[in-house]
């Protein structure tokens, strides 16, 4: 790993142990009622496939490190995917959704769990944007081009399987134990017309196709998936 992303690391650790105590908050009745939430498993089965996918975007890093010919489509294909499903259909699904649940229950949005996880969603569109505005100029990729992009999945991949790591495993926990039956209830409701209000017919169907046909043509051994999904991205 380099050196930048041995901090990141450490800066994923330093969130995650700060979240821990906020774990302990419950709904005012303390009991959900054992409601089980679709929204939130549906999330969590959302992120084994931006792990999967980005585990092959890491792949395809791989490929230019060794002097490999990727095309700019290849490219543009990745940051469709994480512009499309994982920010448009997922990240904004948390922020109109989920984060509005908990913020309901008073989880602050400007402080605590909530505002980490929307300061790594501002990181990583920040980071996208700028693999976008390369994917799509015209013609092979230059050096220079290759170099950035190798830049980028480097910093983006552990950012992204590091917020993924923190939402699964401390903020989405702590959303099913703090949030009331009824309210849970209705996440179920909203994130469901979220999804017919911001996705077209057949756009989430089109995109898990996109994702199988990226993870096909840039596979990831298990051991690296393994790697990145604990949190940071294996070279």
């Amino acid at each position: 790993m380099t050196a930048a992303l041995n901090l990141l690391k450490r800066k994923n650790e330093r969130i995650a142990k700060a979240l821990i105590p906020v774990k302990a908050k419950r709904s005012r009745s303390g009991e959900n009622g054992g409601v089980m939430n679709h929204a939130i498993d549906n999330l969590m089965k959302e992120h084994q496939l931006i792990l999967r996918v980005l585990a092959s975007f890491n792949s395809l890093a791989g490929e230019l490190r060794n002097g490999r010919s990727v095309s700019r489509r290849d490219v543009a294909d990745f940051v469709s995917f994480f512009r499309e499903f994982a920010d448009k259909c997922h990240h904004v699904k948390e922020e109109d959704c989920l984060f509005v649940a908990m913020n309901q229950i008073g989880f602050a949005r400007e402080s605590g769990p909530i505002a980490v996880m929307l300061s790594e969603h501002t990181a990583g569109r920040s980071l996208v944007r700028a693999l976008w505005e390369m994917a799509q100029l015209p013609g092979p990729l230059t050096a220079g081009e290759v170099r950035r992009i190798i830049a980028g999945v480097s910093e983006f991949v552990p950012l992204l399987s590091g917020h993924i790591g923190k939402e699964d495993n401390i903020l989405y926990p702590m959303a099913r134990s703090a949030i009331p039956g009824e309210q849970l209830l209705k996440l179920d409701a909203d994130c469901e017309a979220f999804e017919r209000r911001a996705m077209a017919p057949g756009e989430v169907a089109k995109l898990h196709e996109l994702a199988a046909r990226l993870i096909a043509a840039y596979p990831a051994d298990s051991k690296q998936f393994e790697t990145i999904a604990a949190g940071f991205s294996c070279h």
